[in-house]
């Protein structure tokens, strides 16, 4: 029986292997990546190490130590001061009998109750959720185009007398989507607790901007809350502006670019063999050009999903390197910024959010080293962040903020000379909104230009691409048309 059962046990095994080859082929390849980027940065660390470091990398290291140790000290304190809490599954009517249900987090059921009761809400069932319970309601960040519209509601209802927490209320019921609602919720809750709205936002996670956070601190601080509700109102106005004119500008060239690629791939795939098979049958000449198409078509008919599965394997590396790799993003983005066209609109949007931000921030009383702090925080280009760390070194040593962004190539002379006047007149935060509104109109101009440069080079590019595959098809018929004469 063992004798009969071993060829069995091999297939078995054989077939085994080939099924888990492609995963354990993926699995060591991931490994073997991942140790060889470990192996480049501590061979990138050790060459640091042997040599003398610059100013900027000096910098860039103590910022990014007292960062870190700002940000455990946060973590202790987010765990000392939060009480525990449940995650509950509620039912209740509003005020106009529609029945609503959602989750929200609290100590006990009957807080919980007690908080929708006061809310004007009949509570109908409030019980914890299950483990298999999973809230698919997603989502709750606030973009650039809700703060503009929620803030500008919230200073209007505070400066008609209403107080902040039915304020914050009348958000809640006016809001549309359902998980912005609980956010609102969870606000008006932390309000009705003694907290400022300041900390009331800051404990809803990434829900809202660190510097609108920061500034309504601030605001807090002063006194002045409508006025810095309505300036922040006018800031992420103006960001969704010029978030909407790179989308409006890239969105035809996009759209043509995948039809385009679709339509090629179908007369690769579907026409171009039907026409092979023609040449076959009357041994037609083939010229170079047609054997290139004729290749590409077969490589695409015969490893479509290879390409696809690499497309996929490609992108997805790619997104993963570069939001958890630093040198892998800066990298990229040093990349971006050098080329042409392309990097003054990197260079332009960057330049206005820094001295559009920065200028809020001065504008309300915020000191410079908090400014750089929050700057730091909100920026993803790691240029600027050096730029930014090189500035919290500088003042920390006594040294004007000018010197840091003096001689660099990512920070057009224009604004450092505006930042020199500012700081020579006292007016740093005047000259820094002059800045940004310089640069927002630069960037606004470049991007339409780069919508009218793209749209005919977008056409050139198609027009010869389907002009090649065209002739490849076309030539050979003159060969057939000379046999038949």
């Amino acid at each position: 029986m063992e004798i009969l059962a071993k060829p069995f046990i091999l297939i078995y095994h054989l077939v085994r292997f080939i099924f888990l080859a492609p995963k354990r082929i993926i699995n060591y390849a991931y490994i073997g990546f991942l140790a060889v980027i470990d192996k480049l940065s501590r061979g990138k660390v050790s060459s640091k190490k042997n040599r003398e470091l610059t100013d900027d990398e000096k910098a860039i290291l103590e910022v990014e130590k007292m960062m870190q140790e700002q940000q455990e000290a946060s973590n202790e304190k987010k765990v000392i001061d939060n009480e525990p809490s449940i995650s509950f599954r509620y039912k209740i009517k509003g005020s106009n009998g529609k029945i609503i249900n959602g989750t929200f987090e609290g100590p006990s059921a009957d807080e919980v109750k007690l908080f929708l009761q006061n809310e004007g809400y009949e509570v109908l069932e409030v019980v914890p959720r299950k483990f298999y319970d999973v809230d698919i309601n997603i989502g709750g960040k606030f973009k650039a185009a809700d703060l503009s519209f929620s803030l500008t509601q919230l200073s209007t209802y505070l400066k008609a007398g209403i107080s902040l927490i039915d304020s914050v209320r009348i958000l809640e019921k006016q809001s549309e989507k359902q998980e912005q609602r609980k956010v609102y919720q969870k606000v008006v809750y932390e309000l009705l607790k003694g907290e400022n709205l300041s900390t009331a936002m800051g404990k809803q996670g990434d829900k809202f901007p660190t510097l609108l956070i920061n500034m309504i601190k601030t605001a807090e601080l002063t006194g002045d809350l409508t006025s810095v509700l309505d300036d922040m109102a006018d800031y992420y106005t103006s960001k969704e502006e010029t978030r909407k004119a790179m989308v409006s500008a890239m969105t035809y060239p996009i759209i043509v670019l995948c039809i385009a690629i679709g339509v090629i791939i179908f007369i690769l795939v579907s026409i171009v063999p039907q026409f092979v098979q023609m040449y076959e049958d009357n041994d037609a000449e083939i010229p170079a050009i047609t054997t290139f198409v004729m290749s590409a078509s077969d490589f695409i008919v015969n490893y479509y999903l290879f390409i696809i599965l690499g497309v996929g394997i490609f992108v997805g590396l790619f997104i993963y390197l570069y939001k958890k790799v630093k040198g892998f993003r800066k990298n990229v983005q040093l990349v971006i910024m050098h080329i042409p066209v392309f990097s003054k609109i990197v260079i332009y949007n960057e330049v206005y959010n820094f001295t559009k931000t920065f200028a809020s921030l001065l504008n309300h009383g915020v000191f410079i080293t908090d400014s750089m702090d929050v700057l730091a925080k909100i920026t993803n280009n790691e240029i600027y962040k050096g730029l930014i760390a090189k500035t919290i070194v500088n003042l920390n040593k006594g040294v004007n903020i000018s010197e840091s962004f003096k001689g660099s190539w990512a920070f057009p002379v224009v604004a450092y000379e505006m930042i020199v006047t500012g700081e020579k007149t006292g007016q740093l935060g005047l000259m820094m909104e002059k800045v940004a509104n310089y640069f927002q109109v630069l960037h606004k101009t470049l991007v339409k230009q780069m919508q009218s440069f793209i749209e005919p080079l977008m056409i050139a590019f198609l027009a010869l691409i389907v002009g090649t595959i065209l002739l490849s098809i076309v030539v050979p018929m003159f060969d057939i048309y000379g046999q038949i004469q």
